[in-house]
């Protein structure tokens, strides 16, 4: 089920300010009255520590189960927070009190406090999912406002939502403070966070490198360009720079939006850009892109480092599939996505590393010369990706695997070894790849999401669109209109001259 997106609702702060004179007199409980926006000190104060992951792990259910569980007095854990200067910082319980938030804002990531955080740019699936929450809560527990309502007219309201209502008055969250420094707060996030929803070693990786240029770049990637600004000690123009390619990187990565199941071809490179595998994708393609497992990387001060890792990522994305001139045009339906339609983030991994190996190797015209029987070997032997993944794990985990299997399977090619042959091989230098697994079948009469989407892939690219150079398949985002005779020659633009191509077969393979 969709994950609803509330990290708009409390604010991220450095930890690193100034503690004032110390906590003094801090309540124990807190009234639901106080997280409306503009009508307490509290709200105004409550910030997130900035290395705090996306408040974003809860489903439409999980929301309204939480907001009627408080409201008919169940036992809720203690809120556990942190006094620094003006703010109030969330060490436990940011779900808790954003779902609160949300309830009493009627704001579920579409809202108005939302929609200032992401600069008024929500996307549409984000926009879908809050109207979802908000309609399911409404249904299960009734509006926030609806309780206001009751009380303020109890002649007209409904006995059981009256009831309701009346409750709210005496209802409280138990809170709970850590006392001391800012590295003590440190350290009981990590290790209260640790034990109650473990943090995966990605975002721990990613909280901890905050402030270095390669977690700042994914961050700005994720939201693109909007959201919690992590840069914004930057100069105006710098930050201007990083938030300009952080939107261009994303609308590579993420558009068209997808939906399932699958009725078109013009997927989105990298999955849905909305949900829990966002941002490690992101992260991790930030890293491949510069290298960072390979060096040192120190804090990013200036926002220069930011934007060259912004930079060195959009280079290796504008290769798969855009309308920059260097763009090989890689399907998606191709090379990143299962025959079910379902996105395979190692496949996507293991290309990054094969694009930086032709740039080494300047391969890219030797690609091109095989490209179609590449492509459709790739097709024949689809169920082999998802083996290699099972076998080794997702993402960083598989990537180096299974990119030997690409390369093997584009030498044999190159070889021109038969669809049997490249098969036998394969079996042979890979013993865990069972070439003959056509996957999990159903085992009920109707079709599922995941079939239909097989079938209509299956289908279309029997019939899609394909360059006229290297006869590879060609993507909405890296359609090339190429003049079949060159303008130097005296072409001219009519239709009967014109010819689809990918981007770099036009500008480069094809002179």
């Amino acid at each position: 089920m969709a994950k609803i997106n509330l990290d708009a609702l409390i604010p991220r702060e450095d930890f690193e300010v100034d503690s004032g004179a110390g906590a003094q007199n801090l309540a124990d409980r807190l009234k639901v009255s106080e997280l409306v926006k503009g009508q307490g000190f509290f709200y105004s104060s409550l910030r997130k520590p900035d290395f705090q992951r996306e408040t974003s792990d809860w489903d439409k259910n999980k929301i309204a189960s939480f907001v009627k569980s408080f409201i008919e007095g169940d036992l809720i854990p203690s809120i556990i927070l942190w006094q620094a200067g003006q703010y109030t910082f969330v060490i436990d319980g940011a779900h808790r009190l954003s779902a609160l938030i949300a309830w009493v804002n009627d704001d579920y990531g579409d809202g108005f406090i939302s929609q200032a955080f992401f600069n008024h740019d929500v996307d549409n699936e984000q926009k879908k999912v809050a109207e979802q929450t908000k309609r399911h809560v409404n249904k299960e527990v009734g509006s926030y406002i609806s309780h206001i309502d009751a009380i303020k007219n109890p002649d007209q309201a409904n006995p059981e939502l009256l009831s309701s209502a009346n409750k709210l008055g005496f209802l409280s969250l138990q809170l709970q403070w850590v006392t001391g420094s800012a590295e003590k707060a440190e350290s009981s996030f990590f290790t209260i966070n640790q034990k109650a929803t473990p943090i995966s070693d990605t975002e721990i990786s990613l909280l901890k490198a905050r402030k270095k240029p390669y977690a700042m770049a994914s961050r700005a990637i994720l939201r693109s360009g909007s959201g919690h600004k992590y840069w914004k000690l930057f100069d105006p123009d710098m930050q201007d720079t990083v938030e300009k390619l952080a939107k261009e990187i994303n609308d590579w990565l993420f558009t068209p939006e997808i939906k399932t199941p699958i009725k078109t071809l013009d997927l989105p490179l990298a999955g849905k850009g909305y949900s829990s595998r966002t941002l490690p994708l992101i992260f991790d393609l930030v890293k491949l892109a510069n290298d960072v497992s390979e060096k040192e990387v120190s804090e990013d001060i200036t926002g220069q480092e930011t934007i060259n890792y912004l930079k060195n990522t959009n280079k290796i994305i504008r290769r798969f599939t855009t309308t920059h001139p260097s763009s090989l045009g890689l399907h998606p339906a191709v090379y990143f996505y299962s025959e079910k339609g379902r996105y395979q983030p190692t496949a996507f991994m293991a290309w990054i590393e094969m694009i930086k190996d032709f740039e080494k190797n300047n391969y890219f015209n030797k690609f091109i010369d095989n490209r179609e029987a590449i492509e459709s070997s790739l097709l024949s032997f689809k169920y082999v990706t998802n083996q290699v993944t099972i076998k080794f794990g997702s993402g960083l985990k598989g990537y180096k695997q299974l990119k030997e299997v690409y390369s093997r399977i584009i030498d044999l090619v190159i070889e021109k070894k038969s669809k049997d042959e490249i098969g036998a091989e394969l079996k042979h230098s890979f013993p865990y790849i069972n070439i003959d697994y056509l996957g999990e079948q159903p085992k009920t009469p109707n079709f599922n999401q995941n079939t239909k989407s097989e079938v209509f892939i299956s289908s279309a690219l029997e019939n899609a669109s394909k360059c006229t150079i290297c006869h590879g398949y060609i993507h909405i985002n890296s359609i090339s209109i190429d003049h079949i005779k060159r303008k130097q020659d005296g072409g001219i633009g009519m239709k009967d001259n014109g010819q689809i191509t990918h981007p770099y077969c036009n500008t480069t393979y094809k002179n």
